[in-house]
Order: C-alpha cells, then sequence, then structure tokens
C-alpha cells in the first residue's frame, strides 16, 4: 500500500497549522478588541470558508492562483512561482481554507479574559508585547492547542478546495483525501478503506488526547 498520500496529507496539515498559529493568534486578538465596522467585514472574510461550498472557494482560488490571472500571474512573472498544482499552492489554499478554525476559539478565548488580567500586567510596569506573550497567551492556552487541532484534523481530511488546486499528481498533489476518491472511482474499496481507516485513527487519537488534555487542565488550572 503506498503510503505517500498519508504523509502528503500530515505534511500539509502540519506546515498548514504552524502557518496558522502565528498567523492566528495575533490576528484573533485584534479581532477580540473593541469591535468596528472595519472588523466586522473583516471578520465576516474570514468565517466565508465555513459557509461556501469548498467547489465554490477552490474555483475562486483556482483563477487567482492560476498563472493567467491577478495575483498568480503577477507571482509567476516575477517570481517564476507556480501555485496552481503544486504542493506550495495546497499549503495557501489550505491555509485560507482552514483560517476560521484556527482563527474563531482563539477570538472566543481572548474575548472572554477578563480585561482585569492585562490592566494588572500594565500597573506591573509590564509592556503590551510582555502582557501579550507572558500574560495572555498563556491564560488560552487551553484553546490554542483546540484550535490547532481543529485546523490540523480540518486539513487533514480536506477534498474540495486540494482537488481544484492541486489536482491528482502522485507523490505531489495527491493527499489522502484524493486517493480514497480515486479508490471508490476505481471500485478498489481495500485501499479506500486503508486510507480511511489511518485518517480516522490520527484524528481520533489526537481529538481524544486534547480531550484528555483540557480535563487535566481544568483540574489543575493552577499547574
Amino acid at each position: 500500500m503506498d503510503l505517500t498520500p498519508i504523509w502528503l496529507s500530515l505534511r500539509l496539515a502540519l506546515i498548514t497549522t504552524l502557518i496558522l498559529l502565528v498567523l492566528g493568534v495575533p490576528v484573533a486578538y485584534w479581532l477580540s478588541r473593541k469591535s468596528s465596522w472595519f472588523k466586522l467585514v473583516i471578520e465576516a472574510l474570514v468565517t466565508m470558508p465555513l459557509v461556501l461550498p469548498p467547489s465554490v472557494l477552490g474555483f475562486y482560488l483556482l483563477l487567482a492562483f492560476s498563472p493567467n490571472n491577478g495575483p498568480g500571474k503577477w507571482l509567476n512573472e516575477y517570481f517564476n512561482i507556480h501555485l496552481v498544482f503544486s504542493f506550495e499552492g495546497l499549503i495557501l489554499a489550505s491555509v485560507i481554507y482552514s483560517l476560521p478554525f484556527m482563527i474563531s476559539p482563539l477570538k472566543s478565548a481572548f474575548a472572554h479574559l477578563p480585561t482585569s488580567i492585562a490592566e494588572a500586567s500594565y500597573t506591573m510596569g509590564k509592556s503590551h508585547t510582555q502582557t501579550f506573550f507572558k500574560i495572555l497567551i498563556p491564560n488560552i492556552s487551553g484553546s490554542i492547542l483546540t484550535a490547532s487541532v481543529l485546523t490540523f484534523a480540518h486539513t487533514l481530511g480536506e477534498f474540495g478546495v486540494v482537488l481544484m488546486i492541486g489536482g491528482n499528481i502522485p507523490n505531489q498533489t495527491k493527499v489522502a483525501s484524493i486517493a480514497i476518491f480515486d479508490a471508490v472511482e476505481q471500485m478498489d474499496y481495500s485501499s479506500a478503506n486503508f486510507y480511511s481507516l489511518v485518517l480516522f485513527a490520527i484524528t481520533f487519537a489526537i481529538v481524544v488526547t486534547v480531550f484528555i488534555f483540557n480535563k487535566h487542565a481544568a483540574k489543575n488550572p493552577f499547574e
């Protein structure tokens, strides 16, 4: 059994999660502060992948990434970067598609933190940066873990968007979800079952680990 689709899926999910973790934490904090019309528009755009059909999002990303249009044409002409039918394109598409799964839990966590925590830090002479990284971030560690797991699991199971952007290129863009689709089309149910069971086992193990961690953290909040 070819394990390459599994490794590609894990690699894609890990890279996407790390990128969104770096980008998502400051964006979620910014969105959790006092709202404005501009922030409402940004939040609506961030949430769109949750409600749009993957085929719709994939189609517009395909147009945007195409070497004949907009950003894709610019990247192709000036930097020789090809996003369509490439693993790099899958990463960028996955970052956009999984964005709300990282942002939403973190925004909610920041919004529910008492303002007195930050204010107490400021009165002790801590800067905004020190307060953010040493006070606020540790207080939402459970939410960060949950958001990371949701993002990883969601990216691991992507199908529509990755098919539109990456196609079905063996050893490059053929992730596990595409391999399952191919196997079912060929009536190779044993291969489809193998890939499905592996994805199920990985996702189940990660989710159970997070539940155990959160349960332990709830019992021992000061450890």
